[in-house]
């Protein structure tokens, strides 16, 4: 009756960690031969993982990482002018303490989302916020919020995050209203965030691909000359795979 009313109250704290941990040493008869202390300990210790896990699955589910990817399921054998050791600094997310951003270039279909997706969601794992998005859904969602007066609102849930994914970058020209709210995006994050960028253009096309050159060379400046730059090669590992599975 004691044990019901100590989960009751653990249930009203929402401890579910420690109540799993109780309710497993009640059914097991070694842990009656455990101190008070060392039974303590793992009900605190089961309570700190289990906060921990939810907390993750939160920053999980609030970045809307395109994929589920994992930096530890990476494919190494895939040879596409990558440097091991420069990604394993990148996973250690030192760059992104010090405020740096992430450029990924690459052909269509290279592994530039799954890059991108491995390092975010190692990001999320080390206690940081994360945004995915994909940069032509973000321009439109971003002149819905403008006609609907929630502009503010959203550009916000853009700049605070830890880092922000924007995936395939440069796919169309940029139109007036895009330079000004990728401006107002990189300003806002300048300095005190980090951005992950993925895109199918070399740096040198994007001055083009933004146009106007007074703002073309204030939205680089913020972006590009802090930033680690990764140069994937390589033919498309949708269309390998394709072949393979055919074979």
């Amino acid at each position: 009756m004691l044990i019901q009313q100590t989960i009751e109250t653990l249930q009203k704290l929402r401890l579910t960690g420690m109540i799993q941990s109780l309710r497993d040493q009640e059914n097991n008869p070694a842990a009656k031969e455990l101190t008070f202390e060392e039974r303590l300990g793992l009900l605190v210790d089961r309570e700190a993982v289990d906060q921990d896990n939810r907390k993750l699955s939160s920053r999980l589910k609030q970045a809307h990482l395109r994929q589920n990817a994992a930096f530890e399921d990476f494919d190494w054998r895939a040879s596409r002018g990558m440097n091991k050791a420069a990604l394993m600094e990148l996973a250690s997310g030192r760059w992104i303490a010090d405020h740096r951003n992430l450029i990924i270039i690459g052909p269509t279909g290279v592994g530039k989302t799954f890059l991108a997706c491995s390092l975010a969601h190692k990001a999320c794992r080390d206690g940081l916020t994360v945004l995915y998005q994909r940069a032509g859904r973000m321009f439109h969602e971003l002149m819905v919020a403008q006609g609907e007066g929630k502009y503010l609102r959203f550009l916000k849930s853009l700049t605070k995050p830890d880092v922000l994914l924007i995936d395939d970058w440069g796919l169309e020209p940029l139109g007036k209203n895009e330079r000004h709210d990728l401006l107002e995006i990189f300003e806002e994050r300048h300095g005190r965030n980090s951005l992950i960028i993925t895109s199918q253009f070399p740096i040198d096309k994007w001055h083009e691909l933004i146009g106007e050159a007074t703002i073309a060379d204030a939205i680089l400046d913020r972006v590009v000359h802090n930033a680690h730059i990764i140069n994937m090669k390589g033919e498309s590992m949708r269309k390998k795979m394709g072949t393979t599975a055919k074979n």
